[in-house]
């Protein structure tokens, strides 16, 4: 794959990956946290603000591999 099109693939998945994820833990923490402790809130604000990283970074990874020539 060219690298232009694998940075703009990534690129585009990254944005998706941003917008679904934040999406699903906004509606689970308003589905869930409600009525609980702040210590709990604060767990789960803090959890999931890190959760997302590690598959950004395996997109981050494949878009900056460099390019295998075909032989």
């Amino acid at each position: 794959m060219p690298d232009k099109l694998r940075k703009l693939t990534g690129t585009l998945a990254l944005i998706v990956l941003v917008v679904v994820y934040s999406l699903t833990a906004m509606t689970i923490a308003a589905a869930k946290l409600p009525g609980t402790s702040g210590l709990v809130q604060l767990i789960y604000y803090a959890v999931a603000g890190l959760l997302w990283v590690p598959p950004a970074g395996l997109i981050i990874w494949w878009m900056a591999k460099p390019r295998t020539e075909d032989r």
